[in-house]
């Protein structure tokens, strides 16, 4: 997808949107610090409410860095998080392992809904429908179903070596099977070691935040698509969020998704800028994630 930028005769000229394609391992590498930085300081939380009332939540705030992780994969399957492709899937396999998300699965997945993106039939993220009442929105954003399908196809893949969906090619499979053994191999590596030392550090560290912190991941993807319109208009189908620099820094630039979804090659650091030329021509925003979750709530009632 990094490779599959489109001219948009209204938007960036090709000259610009050339110079705004350029992928830079010095921004990477520097975003990628700054959220180990942030898992560093959650964790060190964590420890030192070991025993104490805070301990819930401060896995909260470190499951929230690491389930947002889930933008450091989703920047590096496109290949645009570092000029470097090595550093682009070592980080992808490393995002990948922590959200039991393997990366070349996710990049057939991910690629598909940027090709199909808001088409009913055949974009994967709406393979199961979006929230439409109240109760399915809370368990949509439990994390539960996320969760539950995670485990099911990742395990069906690495068991079975089947690999059903439609949306992966038939020379990619055998290399999603491989990806999963793996994964799954060192899981069962890290179980195996938490028995032996007898160490709850990966579920203190990693399983009970991941799962604390996943409601945040899935209300922020929520606002990506969330009630806007089913066409393949990138400016109608997709959200941009104006939020606050903490959350796009955690957020990895995301927030400005009509910018990524009309310019894909774009590297996340340079979002901004497409922002400042085409911001008039975006039919649907927000001025928070609160705002939006309001009114995908209000929809619902309604």
């Amino acid at each position: 997808m990094a490779e599959e930028a489109w001219f948009d005769p209204g938007g960036l000229d090709r000259e610009t949107l050339r110079q705004l394609s350029h992928r830079s391992d010095a921004l990477g590498l520097r975003q990628l610090l700054l959220h180990a930085l942030l898992l560093g300081a959650t964790s060190w939380l964590v420890f030192a409410s070991r025993g104490r009332v805070w301990l819930l939540p401060a896995m909260l705030l470190h499951g929230i860095a690491l389930d947002f992780l889930f933008c450091a994969l989703h920047e590096s399957v496109h290949r645009t998080a570092f000029a470097s492709r090595r550093l682009n899937d070592a980080v992808a396999w490393i995002a990948g392992a922590v959200l039991l998300l393997p990366p070349e699965f996710f990049r057939a997945f991910h690629f598909s809904h940027h090709r199909f993106t808001q088409d009913a039939t055949r974009d994967p993220e709406l393979a199961r429908p979006p929230p439409s009442t109240l109760k399915a929105y809370l368990w949509h954003i439990s994390g539960i179903p996320n969760w539950t399908k995670r485990l099911t196809v990742t395990l069906r893949h690495a068991t079975t070596g089947r690999v059903r969906e439609p949306f992966v090619a038939e020379g990619k499979r055998s290399a999603i099977v491989r990806e999963a053994r793996m994964l799954w191999a060192l899981y069962a590596a890290i179980l195996a070691a938490s028995f032996i030392f007898r160490s709850d550090a990966a579920l203190i560290y990693w399983i009970l935040p991941a799962m604390l912190g996943q409601p945040f991941l899935r209300m922020y993807l929520l606002a990506e698509h969330g009630g806007c319109v089913r066409n393949d208009d990138p400016y109608a189908n997709t959200r941009t969020t104006y939020t606050n620099r903490w959350v796009r820094m955690l957020a990895w630039q995301m927030p400005f998704h009509v910018e990524h979804h009309a310019y894909p090659a774009v590297p996340f650091h340079a979002l901004r800028q497409v922002n400042e030329r085409i911001r008039s021509r975006i039919e649907v925003s927000a001025p928070g994630y609160g705002s939006v979750q309001r009114a995908l709530i209000r929809a619902m009632r309604s």
